[in-house]
């Protein structure tokens, strides 16, 4: 039977492949967002989880009101913590990641 669960590197380059991809986010990746991702991935963290978490908070900012102010770029992974213990406590139906992957998906393409 093979393995399935990535290794640490898989892992963290997914995580932050991820991030760098969505809206208001950096063009690359500090140390402390890679101790991060390495973390959440000793805990262990199931990966559809952390997804979760990073597409609900972006969702959240991106889709928000567009008469109040904007708000300022995500500088780093830690801004996700908090969503992320959400999810965990509440998960998300799958359904549910996928409506806000397609959500984000044309959001990211009419920009």
């Amino acid at each position: 039977m093979l393995n399935t669960e990535p290794t640490e590197k898989e892992f963290v380059t997914r995580v932050l492949t991820l991030y760098l991809s969505l809206p208001q986010t950096p063009q690359r990746t500090s140390r402390t967002d890679r101790q991060l991702a390495a973390h959440w991935y000793a805990q262990p963290l199931v990966w559809a989880t952390v997804e979760s978490a990073l597409l609900l908070a972006v969702a959240r900012r991106s889709l928000r009101d567009p008469t109040l102010p904007p708000l300022p770029p995500i500088r780093s992974l830690h801004y996700f913590a908090p969503v992320l213990e959400e999810v965990m406590a509440t998960p998300l139906s799958p359904e549910y990641v996928q409506y806000l992957r397609r959500k984000l998906s044309a959001l990211t393409s009419q920009n």
